[in-house]
């Protein structure tokens, strides 16, 4: 078995390579990744060693090279991490999202076509439901709720998924999606919430918080949604879209004030800054369908993998050091500096 898992130098793509490798010793993976910004080949050092392991440099948009690819690896399946999905980043320069996740993913499933792969899973984002009101408790996303994105990121996810499902049925592809909740967990980019939130707080640094802090996301870790993944491209079901959330619904404050806990910092370095332009308010997953079809269930508390987390940036400094050391520098002081 043969797969090819797009964006794997990024976050939960490094964490899945990680994680099948270790499942299934006898599976070859192939990575292909620009290497953009949030690209690290650091991050895939450990699989570099890897006999079972190849990386290759590339762009998913880049028709040319993705046809190579698949002439010269045979890919049985294909999972699709590959994506721009910093929101900040989509309101600022939309055009790169386009690109990457809709022209991207485009090009990948006329390979697909082409090559006569078995199966072709896309990893999007609750996000492309838009968002839940506050003070509605009780409503979930589902599989049925329809698409209604708020952001070019969001809208850029779900075109892709829409062209998925249209191939699905036109080609008669296996193709499956999950929409999964926030991530966090080991290997995650220093820009969003939690990995900010804990080197800012490593070093003394304010922590900018938006608004007044009571959007409310449901945090999965990233291993249960490895988890979940391998169950669908095993065993899901063709033109399927499988929702993965972590119950673990939080306001952005109440995650940073436990973070703060966790690592003995004072709450004094907490700063409010001006809200992101059509900020949504609340995310919820219903995952009853994944778990009645395939067995699964998040299996990792809030409390214990946000202990997890930490602990693995207490324990790799050296990591995102390198990174705050480099471009990311920057966009920082852009998108916050005037802030503080």
């Amino acid at each position: 078995m043969t797969i090819l898992v797009t964006g794997g130098a990024g976050f939960i793509g490094s964490n899945f390579i990680y994680y099948i490798l270790n499942k299934y010793p006898l599976y070859n993976i192939i990575c292909f990744d620009a290497l953009t910004y949030a690209g690290n080949m650091e991050t895939l050092s450990e699989a570099m060693k890897n006999p079972h392991f190849a990386f290759v440099k590339g762009d998913i948009a880049d028709r040319e090279l993705v046809f190579d690819l698949f002439e010269n690896h045979s890919p049985n399946i294909v999972i699709n991490f590959a994506a721009e999905s910093h929101v900040d980043r989509s309101i600022t320069d939309p055009g790169i999202f386009l690109q990457t996740n809709i022209i991207g993913t485009g090009v990948l499933l006329d390979a697909c076509r082409e090559y006569e792969t078995e199966r072709f899973h896309q990893v999007s984002t609750d996000e492309v439901y838009g968002d839940l009101p506050l003070d509605r408790p009780d409503l979930f996303f589902t599989e049925n709720t329809p698409i209604h994105a708020s952001s070019p990121y969001s809208a850029s996810k779900a075109s892709a998924d829409l062209l998925c499902l249209a191939y699905a049925r036109t080609y008669r592809m296996q193709i499956t999606i999950s929409r999964c909740s926030n991530n966090y967990g080991p290997y995650h980019f220093p820009e969003k919430l939690i990995p900010l939130m804990i080197t800012n707080a490593l070093s003394d640094k304010d922590l900018p918080v938006y608004g007044t802090g009571e959007n409310i996301r449901d945090w999965l870790y990233v291993k249960d949604h490895c988890v979940a993944i391998d169950l669908i491209i095993h065993n899901g079901k063709s033109g399927e879209v499988y929702n993965v959330g972590g119950k673990n619904e939080r306001t952005n404050l109440e995650v940073v004030k436990t973070i703060l806990r966790e690592l003995n910092k004072p709450e004094s370095l907490i700063r409010f800054v001006t809200d992101r332009p059509g900020h949504d308010m609340r995310y919820a997953i219903d995952p009853t369908k994944i778990s009645n079809e395939l067995g699964w269930f998040p299996s990792i508390s809030f409390d214990d993998g946000i202990k997890l987390t930490i602990q693995w940036y207490l324990n790799n400094r050296t990591w995102w050091e390198n990174i705050l050391a480099g471009d990311y520098k920057s966009y920082y002081e852009k998108m916050y500096g005037a802030k503080l």
